[in-house]
Formats: C-alpha cells, sequence, structure tokens
C-alpha cells in the first residue's frame, strides 16, 4: 500500500451512467488514498455548508438549471488547492465535462496523471439502468437481474428512481458522449479506455495500469 501512496496519485475519471464508475472510484480510494471528488457531491455539500460557490450554485439548482460552469469550476479549484489534496492527490469523477471545463483545469495549473474512461455498450447501460431498484429503508441499490433482493419483504418495498427509465437513460447517454466528444483532445496523452463491460476486479486491474503507468511518466 505504501508504496502506491508514496507519493500523490492524480486522476479524471468518466463514464456514463451505470457504467460502474462508482464502484471503480471505490477501489481506487482504498487502494491509493485519495480524495475522491465528485461535482454533485460537492455541489451540494456547498450548498449545505452556505459557501459563497454553494449560495452561488443553490440559485441555479433551486430553479432545476444547470450550474454554469464557472461556479463548478471555482468549486472543483477551491478544493483542489486545499491541503488534504495537495497531501493525498485527487480523484475527479465527472469533472471536467466541457472544453471550457478542461481548459480551466489547465490555465489553473490542475494537471492529471491518468485518465480512465470506462466504455460499456449502450444495450448494456440501459439494461443496468432500467433494472435499478432502492430500498428506500437501508438505501441499497439492487437490480431485477444482476443483483436481486434478499426476501420478497424487501422487495415489496424496492422503488425505481424517476429517471431510470429507457427514455431517460438514453438521453442521459447521449449527454454523456457529447460531453465526452467534446474534452478527450484535451486528453489524448494520458487517456486510457477500458473495456468495463468485465468483472469490477478485472476492471480494476486495468484501471490500477493506467495509474500507475500515467504517474511513472510524471515521475
Amino acid at each position: 500500500m505504501s508504496e502506491e501512496k508514496s507519493s500523490p496519485k492524480h486522476i479524471i475519471i468518466a463514464g456514463a451512467p451505470a457504467s460502474g464508475k462508482g464502484t471503480q472510484c471505490e477501489f481506487i480510494k482504498e487502494k491509493y488514498g485519495v480524495v475522491h471528488f465528485s461535482t454533485g457531491d460537492a455541489l451540494r455539500a456547498a450548498v449545505k455548508a452556505g459557501t459563497d460557490m454553494g449560495k452561488a450554485a443553490k440559485v441555479f439548482m433551486d430553479k432545476g438549471e444547470l450550474v454554469p460552469d464557472e461556479v463548478i469550476i471555482g468549486l472543483v479549484k477551491e478544493k483542489l488547492s486545499s491541503d488534504e489534496c495537495k497531501e493525498k492527490g485527487w480523484l475527479l469523477d465527472g469533472f471536467p465535462r466541457t472544453k471550457a471545463q478542461a481548459d480551466a483545469l489547465k490555465e489553473a495549473g490542475i494537471i492529471a496523471d491518468a485518465f480512465v474512461l470506462l466504455d460499456v455498450p449502450d444495450e448494456v447501460l440501459v439494461e443496468r439502468v432500467i433494472g435499478r431498484r432502492t430500498d428506500p429503508e437501508t438505501g441499497k441499490i439492487y437490480h431485477v437481474k444482476f443483483n436481486p433482493p434478499p426476501s420478497e419483504e424487501v422487495a415489496n418495498r424496492l422503488t425505481q428512481r424517476s429517471d431510470d427509465t429507457e427514455e431517460a437513460i438514453k438521453v442521459r447517454i447521449a449527454a454523456f458522449k457529447r460531453n465526452c466528444d467534446a474534452i478527450l483532445g484535451c486528453y489524448t496523452d494520458i487517456l486510457t479506455k477500458l473495456d468495463g463491460n468485465r468483472d469490477k476486479k478485472e476492471v480494476f486491474a486495468d484501471v490500477c495500469k493506467a495509474i500507475d503507468a500515467g504517474a511513472a511518466k510524471k515521475e
């Protein structure tokens, strides 16, 4: 473990909804000890804490609008300049999403070692999403086919997210692809595209190779 943590890693990970990105983020955090930064979580935390960035974001979030680039970029720069991120390294999850965001990172001198892109066929993503169910009592997520609930009692109380429909997921996948196409050109030198339609441990082994190779190149 200490070998991986000897120099802080700087990682960007991208993947469509249901690509397994959340699972890989957990594995990366555990192995490399980096600070996991999800823009969605960070926005919610900033709003809750009532920071200047949080107040600015809340105006847009309350209207159901996308938070503008400059607010998101400010939030990311604020976090990545923290002592914790300098000491432990970072994992950017779901950022950058636009070329303006990628350019702003570069201008701020925030450089990643590796950009990992999880590639999963659209039909697999759709199947993963439309079968997802949540237990409102425990927050645990099940899948009617791949990870069914342990009992009928649990099955009867499961709920489905309103945007976990085939129509909605196809819109989200299309939006992800547009965002990806806009930023990948900024990261060709550190980009690793991985087949995400495999066992999560196999995927993670390749994720580690990409991170280690990127860090070695930097050193």
